[in-house]
């Protein structure tokens, strides 16, 4: 038996383009020989997986899945939306939804057994069986100990009210009324899903994010008529205008609340407080929308039917 090196499991990845763990078991299985190690890839659907693995896959759904006082969203893409309205894709995005209520994070959750297999497995076998690149991109959680988990979902698939372009959930810490929590908890996400805040608070948002936004602002202080010629201390001081600006559009808490713009989401809260009887305390949200960050490879079809037709 040959030694099973990293350099063995790398000459193996690089040959089929298999995930190193599935390279290395592959190894492991046919006793260190490279090409029956390849076989084993292909006979398992995996190298034909890796085949498809480098094409765009932004399109797909998100899914949300509700517990008693925790909730989680998983987003399963697909490359075309074609497959996205498939059954058994929409079956698997539910199913993976559930599992993450209980998996602790992404890599859990894809190690995670469904079906007799892990759910990493499962999105192979899909990807066998559909025909497509699909990936199980992410997944998050959210939990709460007295409170109330709610969630909306924009752009439903039809016939599943858990399933659709996107999906927020949002997490209220209260001691209040569970039914007013929950319906208050739904508008939240609502807004969430409309406006698209960078973070629930100022601190939360990345400082590089924070400097970036610095620098254009800068520059358009730098283009503008009105502050030539200014001190610096007014220079300053259209700085820090401007930033306050970007952090009321950024911040959830101070946002304009979308289902009453008269008054600022943190407003909304201690209103609804009222109603529920008991302070609330948003301790936080998550926003998937599908494809969101996917570079999209953008075709000609003319082009590509003329490139399937065209004889040497």
């Amino acid at each position: 038996m040959a030694e099973i090196t990293a350099a063995l499991v790398k000459d193996l990845r690089e040959k089929t383009g298999v995930g190193m763990m599935d390279c290395k078991k592959a190894l492991e299985e046919t006793k260190g020989d490279l090409e029956a190690a390849v076989d084993w890839l292909r006979a398992k659907g995996l190298s034909k997986a890796a085949k498809k693995a480098d094409r765009a896959a932004a399109e797909g759904v998100v899914a949300i899945a509700l517990g008693v006082d925790h909730g989680s969203v998983i987003e399963l893409n697909s490359e075309t939306d074609f497959v996205a309205r498939n059954a058994d894709f929409q079956k698997a995005a539910g199913a993976f939804a559930k599992i993450a209520l209980s998996a602790d994070g992404h890599d859990a959750l894809l190690n995670a057994a469904h079906e007799g297999q892990k759910v990493s497995e499962a999105v192979t076998q899909l990807i066998a069986t559909i025909g497509e690149n699909i990936t199980l991109r992410r997944s998050a959680k959210l939990s709460v100990q007295n409170g109330a988990i709610a969630a909306y979902v924009h752009s439903k698939v039809d016939g599943a009210d858990h399933l659709g372009r996107i999906a927020v959930l949002v997490a209220l810490e209260s001691t209040g009324d569970k039914a007013a929590l929950e319906s208050f908890g739904k508008k939240i996400a609502m807004h969430i899903a409309s406006a698209n805040p960078l973070a629930l608070a100022e601190t939360d948002i990345p400082a590089d994010r924070v400097e970036r936004e610095k620098t254009v602002l800068l520059e358009q202080i730098k283009e503008d008529p009105k502050a030539q010629g200014k001190p610096q201390q007014v220079l300053d001081k259209m700085l820090e205008g401007r930033m306050r600006k970007f952090f009321e559009e950024s911040v959830l808490t101070k946002q304009a609340f979308v289902l009453n713009p008269d008054q600022t989401v943190e407003a909304a809260v201690a209103e609804a407080a009222k109603t529920a009887g008991a302070p609330i305390k948003i301790a936080g949200f998550v926003r998937f929308a599908v494809g969101e960050g996917v570079e999209k490879k953008v075709d000609n079809f003319a082009d590509e039917v003329a490139a399937m037709t065209k004889k040497d």
